[in-house]
């Protein structure tokens, strides 16, 4: 058995605290104004201070980037939603990288926990624009390294960069929240739609819970109609998983079907809470028994006083997934 001496010692302290300085030292993190609080509880997790940055708009509208410290030679992350006003929000994130690439940045790293523009991935008519693919050119064009972002909207818009892409999923942080706080033996994990059942399905995995699916139709953009509901969910609690809730009605249709077929309960968990328009009071006076978000979207004006919304923090999970990135680890170990 090897014993150590006290030199073996110090050097191994010594190691472990150059580690650490040259991780802090390296790293820094970068807030836009779209989810500022999201930013702020990230730094804290990492034990780092947001960049010194002045973002303000003239009267004009334009916007004015402007960083107030030195990051040259430092591995950025920009942690910024281009949730709405998207336009805005997507031109400021293009700014600041351009900022960041013009200081010297070693690399930049855009963080966007709600990728705007995700449902527009493909021509679903013959004269349109695929608009997620424009965004990922203007996010390369600008100057970033590598995207990070949350429950994409559609897997193959990672193909549409020529970069890393870190696509992190809310199923481990859903299981855990449903393991503790709903507590039935007859659960069932609900697919909205078609597409959505390769997400659906991880999640019941993770429960050891059975899958059904509602077939939908779309008369109409944002409008939906419920066609039929492909497995049984009569006296079971459902838990409807998707990654996007806009104006609510495709998921409150779903409801109404889930407990017309005799549902006990429906929960619904959702990634991105865009809630556009009168969404948060359409889903207050509904059936849902508790609608379960993330903070990838600050929501804080929208959701005040709504017993029936509740709010789960990504902090956690996008703090170690760039702790993984800045070191050089794993992040695909994360969901294993």
């Amino acid at each position: 058995m090897y014993i150590y001496s006290s030199y073996d010692l110090t050097l191994l302290i010594w190691k472990v605290t150059e580690i650490r300085y040259k991780y802090l030292h390296f790293m820094k993190i970068l807030s836009g104004t779209s989810n500022l609080k999201l930013s702020k509880n990230i730094a804290k997790n990492l034990k780092l201070k947001l960049i010194n940055t002045n973002i303000r708009r003239f009267a004009d509208g334009e916007i004015y980037i402007e960083i107030n410290e030195n990051i040259r030679g430092n591995s950025v992350f920009v942690i910024q939603s281009t949730s709405n006003p998207a336009n805005d929000n997507l031109m400021e994130l293009l700014l600041v990288i351009d900022a960041l690439r013009r200081s010297s940045a070693k690399t930049i790293t855009a963080v966007i926990p709600y990728f705007g523009y995700a449902r527009q991935d493909r021509k679903v008519a013959p004269r349109t624009s695929i608009s997620a693919k424009v965004v990922a050119n203007l996010l390369t064009n600008a100057g970033a390294n590598r995207i990070v972002t949350v429950d994409l909207h559609a897997g193959q818009i990672q193909g549409f960069f020529d970069m890393p892409v870190d696509n992190l999923f809310t199923a481990p942080l859903f299981s855990k929240f449903i393991k503790k706080k709903i507590r039935s033996k007859d659960l069932i994990c609900v697919s909205p739609d078609m597409g959505g059942v390769a997400r659906t399905r991880a999640l019941a995995t993770r429960l050891k819970a059975d899958l059904a699916i509602i077939d939908k139709r779309r008369p109409a953009p944002g409008k939906s109609e419920v066609m039929n509901i492909i497995g049984d969910v009569k006296n079971k609690t459902c838990i409807i998983v998707d990654d996007i809730i806009d104006s609510g009605g495709t998921i409150i249709n779903a409801v109404d079907a889930l407990k017309k077929n005799g549902a006990k309960e429906v929960y619904v968990f959702i990634t991105h809470a865009v809630l556009s328009g009168e969404a948060a009071r359409k889903i207050k006076n509904s059936k849902i028994k508790k609608l379960i978000i993330t903070d990838s979207i600050d929501n804080s004006n929208k959701i005040k006083n709504n017993d029936k919304i509740e709010v789960l923090s990504i902090s956690s999970l996008m703090s170690e997934a760039i702790k993984r990135i800045a070191n050089s680890n794993s992040v695909s170990d994360l969901f294993n």
